[in-house]
């Protein structure tokens, strides 16, 4: 503890540990603490299930009819990896995916009028989609024929579209696309949570569709991975890759102070002894008074002993239920996995339904979502608050992450964690940059 570091991290959630193997990998020296004894801070998987029950404080002990408790390793986070995403480029270029195995996520379905389709995303699925009439199906496929030859540095496929001012609403208009099709290709395709960016300039969202299209390019089935043994493997091999670098580690460290002398980090106390610092990464809990509240996610976790209805038996799939559907503001997400990916026992389904609140009736928000998962065998469910920093860490050298979102993909986390290493080293964080330096250090093995 008594040491000068470069940089102290508190907590071990994902975007923690990926940004300090970074500063480990360049070159910094980092001290990790967590107060939990366990990694993955919000983001952990819990196992066994007795302590998933023990977490959310349930009656009773845990049916026979569960399995054995330590099959299981349940996500308090839903979130898949997508293809050609930014967290999948993190994990190759770190070489973090040597500690990991991933599995292809079996399908992608979108919400409409009550039921659930599959979401068409080639020119060959949007022929044969149910979603849409004749006419509405070619128009579709002319767009995505118009999406996959986008190129923003070539003016002659834009078609008359200006990326920087046509907004997505005209490309729409453009393309003569029906509300059903603009709702799944907005909220299925390009992932937004809201309407907000029909009225933004559409390079931001044809990029978007761009990124889901090449993903699922890649392996066919769905534009998603997800990790053998739950998403508390991510965090635990970021840190693997931190220890190599000379990062230390130490779970169940009450944290007592974060030291600030003229308005500037310093260091940070536990236990009696201060750890000094030039830099400190942390998550809001760290830190209440350096956030503010932006809200609230509600999360159901649910054990089904059957696959999701309407999925072709599916043990593992995504549902997106876009607001217009179901006269929200913001969607709501389905997220399931099941005994194929070691997170559940066998013949057991875990389903994670997640979104914005929005009402003072939360429950009443999601039923759409729970109704398509009957019958449920045992529910778990959260209410959390979202924070943001008020503190970018300019002056102060505290630089704090933002929790979680209800979104079902890393994209928005890997933009937090991009964004803090900009406020913290000045610069854009660069994959090319990483892989040179990590040559550099595994250059001559590699030769033998």
């Amino acid at each position: 503890m008594n040491e000068e570091y470069d940089v102290i991290v508190l907590g071990t959630g994902l975007t923690e540990c990926i940004l300090s193997g970074i500063m480990s990998v360049n070159g910094k020296k980092v001290l990790h603490m967590d107060r939990n004894a366990y990694y993955g801070g919000e983001s952990a998987s819990i196992t066994p299930l007795e302590d998933l029950y023990k977490r959310f404080s349930m009656p009773g002990v845990v049916p026979e009819s569960m399995g054995r408790g330590r099959d299981w390793n349940v996500d308090l986070i839903p979130k898949f990896l997508m293809a050609c995403g930014q967290l999948v480029k993190m994990l190759l270029y770190t070489e973090v995916t040597r500690y990991l195995d991933f599995k292809v996520i079996e399908g992608s379905f979108v919400y409409k009028g009550g039921k659930i389709y599959k979401v068409p995303s080639t020119e060959a699925e949007a022929l044969a989609s149910s979603l849409m009439g004749l006419f509405e199906k070619r128009r579709f496929r002319k767009f995505l024929v118009y999406v996959a030859n986008f190129d923003e540095n070539d003016a002659r496929t834009f078609e008359g579209v200006d990326p920087k001012k046509t907004t997505m609403r005209d490309v729409y208009k453009k393309f003569d696309l029906g509300q059903d099709v603009i709702d799944f290709t907005g909220h299925a395709l390009a992932l937004y949570r809201t309407d907000d960016y029909l009225d933004q300039p559409c390079q931001e969202t044809i990029n978007r569709i761009k990124l889901y299209s090449e993903s699922l390019a890649r392996y066919g089935k769905s534009p998603y991975l997800y990790p053998l043994y739950g998403l508390g493997e991510l965090p635990q091999g970021f840190a693997r890759l931190s220890a190599i670098y000379g990062g230390t580690y130490m779970l169940n460290k009450p944290i007592e102070e974060i030291v600030v002398e003229n308005g500037k980090v310093v260091g940070v106390k536990s236990e009696g002894e201060i750890a000094r610092c030039k830099q400190l990464i942390c998550d809001p809990s760290y830190v209440p008074d350096r956030v503010k509240k932006m809200g609230k996610v509600i999360r159901v976790i649910c054990i089904l002993n059957h696959p999701i209805r309407n999925t072709n038996d599916a043990n593992s799939c995504q549902i997106i239920i876009p607001q217009n559907q179901v006269n929200r503001k913001s969607d709501i997400y389905v997220c399931m996995i099941s005994s194929a990916h070691n997170v559940a026992a066998q013949g057991k389904y875990i389903a994670i339904v997640s979104t914005t609140v929005e009402t003072n009736n939360p429950d009443k928000e999601i039923r759409p979502a729970m109704d398509l998962l009957e019958p449920i065998e045992e529910k778990f469910v959260s209410v959390s608050d979202m924070f943001s920093p008020t503190d970018l860490g300019r002056e102060s050298q505290i630089f704090i992450s933002r929790t979680y979102d209800p979104t079902t993909h890393f994209e928005t986390t890997c933009d937090d964690i991009k964004d803090i290493y900009k406020r913290m080293m000045g610069s854009e964080f660069d994959f090319e940059e990483m892989k040179r330096k990590k040559n550099d250090i595994y250059g001559e093995e590699e030769q033998q």
